[in-house]
């Protein structure tokens, strides 16, 4: 008989990787477990293992399980693994096969619909993953896997696009301080960032897809794993906002890169719009969306979360000063976000004297 972890032994040194390489061959089980590692190798992806006659059928899944019934994802079907890997995490050395950081994710059970070499069907029993799921062969070792069942109740698929919602300019504070969030107004690219399966996508104001003009911005994507968000902000130059100038549309990904190294630039999230399958805009409060985003983290060398200041007009415009800003923006605490409208519950307020 075959040993099935043949391929997975050839392709591993016992001697150089912390990953499990049983000598003997697996014998066939009942179990019907799984786990689903996430996989910071080369390109950040999610390894989805099913056990199946005393091996763990696998499969790269580069964005991860789709969380609705909207879209397809790329599965590539790898060599089975020994099911000692049921409970592997740990840091694959760089040169060995798979280097990266590897994590669980989630483990649990499923159940078989379907299993034939050209189709499985199956329903996940897990603490983070649930429902049903079809993957199917598209050729060789490409498939693709879909959800079958809608998502838990009230789960909103993520929008292509968002307008952002705008100021409108005044010439003084509002007389109820205590009633306001106070910003920096930074002077850079406003810009919508899409972080969906460990990757981003970035949209200008205008929502024309800028995501290959900034690919310093583009790990951000892996970092937030496997969170899925929707995010407004600012792409700026720090300390000298006039830099920016020099980051325009790039003639390729080369060209890209050139400009990242001479110039590079942060993303500034100053607003949360969508978080894991629930639209923020609207029925949440400004406050109450400056909270979440808060409790994401944002922060690292291309990207962070500046603070905003609830009441304090004043003092927000003597920081603004002492940073060279030109102004604030002021934000009712209890405002919703009002996709592609100028409202007064926001309010761009420059500095006196200034333009």
């Amino acid at each position: 008989m075959t040993d099935r972890l043949d391929e997975y032994r050839r392709k591993r040194d016992a001697s150089r990787t912390p990953e499990p390489v049983p000598e003997a061959a697996p014998k066939r089980t009942e179990q019907q477990r799984f786990v689903i590692q996430q996989h910071h190798a080369r390109s950040l992806h999610w390894d989805v293992r099913l056990e199946r006659d005393g091996v763990l059928v696998s499969f790269a899944v580069p964005r991860g399980l789709p969380r609705d019934q909207h879209r397809n994802n790329l599965a590539k079907h790898t060599e089975d693994h020994p099911l000692e890997y049921l409970d592997f995490s740990g840091e694959i050395p760089a040169g060995e096969y798979g280097g990266g950081r590897m994590t669980i994710f989630d483990t649990g059970t499923y159940e078989t619909g379907k299993w034939r070499d050209d189709e499985i069907g199956v329903t996940f029993h897990g603490e983070r993953t649930g429902g049903r799921y079809v993957f199917f062969q598209t050729g060789g070792n490409d498939w693709m896997v879909r959800r079958m069942d809608p998502p838990e109740p009230g789960w909103e698929t993520m929008p292509e696009v968002v307008p952002p919602m705008l100021a409108t300019r005044s010439t003084h504070l509002p007389v109820e301080d205590d009633e306001w969030g106070y910003e920096m107004a930074w002077g850079g690219r406003r810009t919508t960032v899409f972080v969906s399966g460990g990757r981003i996508r970035l949209l200008n104001g205008d929502g024309e897809d800028v995501t290959s003009w900034y690919p310093e911005i583009r790990p951000l994507g892996p970092q937030l794993a496997p969170i899925e968000v929707v995010l407004d902000g600012e792409i700026v130059t720090l300390p000298d906002p006039a830099l920016l100038e020099r980051r325009k549309l790039p003639k390729d990904s080369a060209a890209a890169k050139r400009a990242a190294e001479r110039t590079p630039v942060h993303f500034l999230a100053y607003d949360l719009l969508w978080l894991e399958g629930h639209s923020t805009v609207e029925a949440v409060r400004y406050a109450e969306r400056r909270e979440l985003l808060e409790g994401l983290s944002i922060n690292g060398d291309h990207w962070q979360t500046p603070p905003y200041f609830p009441g304090g007009g004043e003092f927000a415009l003597e920081a603004a000063a002492a940073q060279g800003l030109g102004g604030i923006v002021a934000k009712r605490l209890d405002s919703p976000y009002l996709p592609g409208r100028r409202s007064r519950l926001w309010l761009e307020i420059r500095q006196p004297g200034g333009a």
